[in-house]
């Protein structure tokens, strides 16, 4: 499931990077992207600690309100994927 990333991304990494905090972060993120695109990235995360935890798709969508299709989405980033999320969620608190 990896893919190569065009190479303009790097900048937008490098950016993340750079970040100092929370305040910080939540401000870059609030400019880059829409309300819409953040609260997708969020419930995609939070579907991805609870896959990780073990629940059970009907009980994600009920938690999460996230489709059948992002729950699968992110399963396989899980499963096949570039590791990502399996870098981070240890990382997070539970």
């Amino acid at each position: 499931m990896q893919k190569e990333m065009p190479e303009q991304n790097s900048l937008l990494f490098e950016a993340i990077l750079a970040l100092k905090d929370q305040e910080e972060c939540r401000a870059f993120f609030q400019d880059l992207c829409t309300v819409a695109e953040l609260r997708a990235m969020a419930q995609r995360l939070e579907v991805a600690q609870l896959l990780d935890q073990g629940l059970i798709y009907n009980d994600i969508l009920q938690r999460t309100g996230a489709s059948s299709a992002t729950i699968s989405r992110v399963n396989r980033a899980l499963q096949y994927g570039a590791d990502g999320y399996k870098t981070i969620l240890p990382r997070l608190p539970k």
